[in-house]
């Protein structure tokens, strides 16, 4: 077995939530009369957390520290009642999953969102799946690319963490996983293009999850 753990991200990664973060936050703009965006630009939208997808989403003008909060927490308000809507597992992923769990492979899920939402998707729409630990986006905790969520994944796997693959589909991901000395690999079915993983440092790139077993 080549890695000992492996550690995920959720969106663009193990779900496909790009079409619910999308119609939460267009509804928010909408309700402001603010210009909405088609879903596909929020593939670049989202992956560093909440108050930067707001930030992107809004004209220049309303990037104030007040209305970002602002309309963070109204996204949050409408993104509770619409998270499970379309979001689904990718096609691959379900047995990608117990494929690992048959090999005993301790799983991780690390994402920038915020750690309630990320729990509930993972409760919900990861539930036949046993993951040894579960972060999202927590208060003191710096959001990825910063090291530190995965290094303390690290430390309560008992791992080096060059024993430890990192799966992401955007750059934040591959930075996250270069940071902390882990093996970094893209998703090609997530949210980005192979050239901005590569660029980022993954260390290989896999075309559907089930690719991806061949690191244990």
């Amino acid at each position: 077995m080549l890695f000992k753990a492996v550690i995920f991200d959720l969106d663009g990664t193990l779900l496909n939530t790009l079409d619910d973060l999308a119609d939460s936050a267009n509804r928010v703009l909408a309700a402001h009369n603010l210009p909405v965006h088609a879903h596909d630009a929020y593939r670049y939208f989202v992956g560093e957390g909440l108050q930067k997808l707001i930030e992107r989403i809004l004209p220049e003008e309303q990037r104030t520290e007040q209305l970002v909060a602002r309309y963070a927490a109204e996204f949050k308000d409408v993104y509770s009642t619409r998270w499970h809507l379309k979001s689904r597992m990718y096609p691959g992923v379900d047995a990608l999953l117990t494929t690992l769990e048959h090999a005993e492979v301790p799983m991780a899920v690390l994402s920038n969102k915020p750690h309630d939402f990320t729990c509930l998707c993972v409760e919900s729409l990861l539930s036949t799946h046993d993951f040894a630990y579960v972060f999202g986006a927590r208060p003191h905790i710096p959001p990825k690319p910063d090291a530190t969520a995965a290094l303390e994944l690290a430390d309560l796997f008992g791992l080096s963490p060059c024993e430890i693959l990192y799966l992401g589909d955007t750059a934040t991901d591959m930075q996250t996983a270069v940071q902390a000395g882990m093996f970094a690999v893209g998703a090609l079915w997530g949210f980005r293009p192979a050239d901005e993983l590569k660029r980022n440092g993954a260390a290989s790139l896999v075309k559907t999850p089930q690719e991806l077993v061949q690191f244990f």
